[in-house]
């Protein structure tokens, strides 16, 4: 479980740092943009990696229920992951979705993290899928607000958000979405994960 915090603490409070602007200008200058990128970077990393090294050694020998949800909340779930997945999809093809979401990464990243903690009621889990949820949640009033102070709309990771033009990158974002959801939810999460996502197979 500690190294699991450990990673959470590192990842999310890095990302979090790149939120204070004006810290985030004073570290710039100090070091430098590329030294800057290449620290967040190797830091963001060595996060995810403690997060999915300690997230597997909790759930091996540390198990710790907190609530038991329900079966329905498993289907529930994957149904909300496919819509993460075609989210994701749609930040890098400017279309209706990404105009509508606006902040499409960090929309897919609430909608993975409450899908998940809908289908997980062990105290890992709720951490590790409530960190991310908060993050997203807070990242995104912050985009909002530099949005706001600059007078315009902003997309997250993608420049200013773009004007749909027909429905042609909506539907590769769909397609694109939903054969990535079904390839890793049938058969890549559990090799990466360890657990069982596709009903059925378990």
């Amino acid at each position: 479980m500690l190294i699991l915090i450990l990673g959470l603490v590192l990842f999310l409070g890095t990302h979090a740092f790149s939120m204070l602007r004006a810290k985030r200008a004073e570290v710039v200058g100090r070091v430098g943009e590329g030294r800057y990128k290449l620290g967040y970077t190797l830091l963001s990393l060595a996060g995810l990696v403690l997060i999915g090294i300690g997230f597997h050694a909790y759930r091996a020998d540390g198990y710790i229920p907190v609530w038991d949800p329900p079966v329905w909340t498993r289907h529930i779930a994957l149904l909300l992951v496919l819509l993460a997945f075609i989210a994701l999809a749609s930040a890098y093809l400017p279309g209706h979705i990404r105009a509508r979401a606006k902040h499409p990464m960090l929309l897919a990243v609430k909608i993975w993290a409450t899908a998940h903690l809908l289908a997980n009621g062990d105290l890992g889990s709720i951490l590790l899928f409530g960190g991310f949820l908060a993050w997203a949640v807070a990242a995104r009033i912050s985009a909002k607000r530099r949005a706001l102070t600059a007078g315009q709309v902003v997309a997250a990771h993608g420049g200013e958000a773009a004007a749909p033009a027909g429905w042609r990158n909506d539907a590769i974002a769909v397609t694109v979405g939903t054969l990535a959801w079904f390839v890793f939810g049938r058969y890549l999460h559990y090799p990466v994960i360890g657990v069982y996502a596709w009903p059925g197979l378990a």
